[in-house]
C-alpha cells in the first residue's frame, strides 16, 4: 500500500483530530475487512476515550470522502476496507467470516465477454462469493 489512509485524508482536504488519525492508522494497518465494532475494540485499546459513535462518524466521513469503501456482505455486518486503485473480487467463508481478496483474470474476461453479449460495455461490477472451507 503506497499512500495510508491519513495521506489520503491530508490529500482530499478531510480534517484529522487525534482521535481520526488512531482510527485512520488501524484501519491502514488492518489486513482483514474490520466492522465498526472491530474497529471500535482495536482503537479503544490505544485510547480508551474514543466512543464508539466517533468511530461510526469517522469511518462514514472517510467513506463519503472517497478513503473506505463499505462492503455489506450477507448476513453480516456492513464491513470496511481502504479505497485502492486495483480492482478485487471477495470469498467470504460463510461460517468463520473470513474474507479472501483475489483477482482472476479468466473471470474478469468472462464478465466482459457476456457484457458484450448483450450489447453492454462493462464499466463496473462487484463480484462477491459464498462457500465453506472444504474438509481435507
Amino acid at each position: 500500500m503506497s499512500e495510508n489512509i491519513e495521506q489520503k485524508c491530508l490529500a482530499k482536504g478531510v480534517k484529522l483530530t487525534d482521535q481520526r488519525k488512531i482510527i485512520a492508522k488501524i484501519m491502514s494497518e488492518s489486513n482483514d475487512h474490520p466492522d465498526v465494532d472491530e474497529l471500535y475494540n482495536r482503537v479503544s485499546k490505544i485510547d480508551s476515550k474514543i466512543s464508539i459513535a466517533t468511530v461510526y462518524r469517522t469511518v462514514k466521513l472517510f467513506e463519503e470522502s472517497g478513503i473506505l469503501a463499505k462492503h455489506e456482505f450477507k448476513g453480516g455486518k456492513a464491513r470496511y476496507e481502504e479505497l485502492n486503485e486495483g480492482h478485487h473480487d471477495h470469498l467470504i467463508d460463510v461460517k468463520s467470516g473470513e474474507i479472501i481478496e483475489f483477482v482472476d483474470e479468466k473471470i474478469e474476461k468472462l464478465q466482459e465477454k457476456i457484457a458484450d453479449k448483450y450489447g453492454y460495455r462493462l464499466v463496473d461490477h462487484k463480484l462477491e462469493l459464498y462457500g465453506v472451507k472444504k474438509k481435507p
